[in-house]
């Protein structure tokens, strides 16, 4: 008999929507006298509810994800405030639910509706959820969540656009050097994500803020006390400098005579990754041939040390392009003359 009176199975709307009202009531939109076993058992859903959502997106051990009920989902999340429910009172669901609400997020930021991210629509609207998620930095249980679901959304340019611009960027330079390792190295795979994915945007970004951003990479993070910080900071620059859409940011970077002394001084590492990332970014400078007054003078004046370290300069493996590139530096070293 009981399989005649069997519930009809949830669609994947039907799953957004329950979602919706428990985290309408887990925000606080239920009376406040809610005895605490009832919103236990109401947090309990919620979070089978987060998991059903996932499987619905990934899949499982067993079958793949329907695209017709994907496509369901993702136009039902986006067509209330879902989202922005979810960003919100993630601080109050339990760490579970967290890892797989951040999953849902980053997928949601990929499902296209008649081939159109509605999550990137979404975003534009309601842009102010960046900030949310950027500051979740400053909160050590929320950080890697939120740095997780940030990673995702900026993978949409106008959003992209929008943190590069917003005042969050100078914030960066201290979430990186945060004293909790993990979070710091979150904070710095979105910097560099920031930096690295959408070119053109990149590249107005750093002609139009050269100045104040130059001035905190360096003195913040290429001249930073941690070395990490500082190995990393360098693979970034070489990134960023050696990167086509990025050459008139390039060619002022290296005219630079501050820029060169710290380059100089990444030179003398006594890490051999840090050493290697920074010659990199010195050839550049080395192969300028523009180079300013004040530049060749400074190459001049350590002309015998630069060719001497070069000499026994090696990477650990036999890289035909290092060598090619280290040769080519020496010629234009050995070549200077003071005029």
């Amino acid at each position: 008999m009981k399989a005649l009176f069997k519930s009809k199975p949830r669609t994947p709307a039907d799953l957004v929507r329950q979602t919706r009202d428990l985290l309408i009531f887990a925000d606080g939109g239920a009376a406040t006298d809610t005895k605490e076993s009832k919103r236990e058992e109401k947090m309990m859903e919620l979070g089978k509810l987060m998991r059903d959502l996932k499987q619905v997106l990934y899949g499982d051990s067993e079958s793949e994800p329907v695209a017709e009920a994907c496509f369901q989902l993702t136009q039902e999340f986006f067509r209330e405030n879902t989202l922005r429910l979810l960003i919100i009172c993630l601080p109050k669901l339990n760490l579970e639910t967290r890892k797989d609400a951040t999953q849902v997020v980053a997928n949601l930021q990929r499902q296209q509706v008649q081939s159109r991210l509605i999550a990137c629509d979404y975003l534009e609207k309601n842009i102010d959820l960046l900030d949310i998620l950027i500051s979740g930095y400053d909160n050590n249980d929320l950080a890697l969540h939120y740095g997780a679901m940030l990673r995702e959304c900026i993978r949409h340019q106008s959003v992209a656009k929008y943190v590069l611009e917003s005042e969050h960027m100078k914030n960066f330079f201290n979430y990186i050097q945060l004293p909790n390792f993990d979070i710091a190295s979150d904070a710095a795979a979105t910097f560099k994500e920031l930096l690295t994915r959408h070119k053109s945007t990149v590249a107005e970004f750093l002609s139009n803020n050269y100045d104040w951003f130059f001035a905190e990479f360096n003195s913040k993070l290429l001249e930073s006390t941690n070395y990490i910080t500082r190995r990393q900071a360098i693979k970034l620059l070489g990134d960023i400098l050696l990167d086509r859409s990025n050459s008139a940011v390039m060619t002022r970077y290296v005219c630079s005579r501050d820029n060169l002394r710290i380059l100089m001084n990444l030179l003398r590492e006594s890490s051999k990754s840090i050493q290697i990332e920074a010659f990199h970014v010195f050839k550049l400078f080395a192969a300028n041939q523009n180079k300013p007054p004040d530049i060749v003078s400074i190459l001049l004046t350590n002309k015998n040390k630069l060719l001497r370290l070069f000499a026994d300069f090696k990477t650990e493996k036999e890289d035909e392009q290092f060598e090619a590139d280290k040769a080519q530096v020496v010629r234009e070293i050995a070549a200077l003359e003071a005029k």
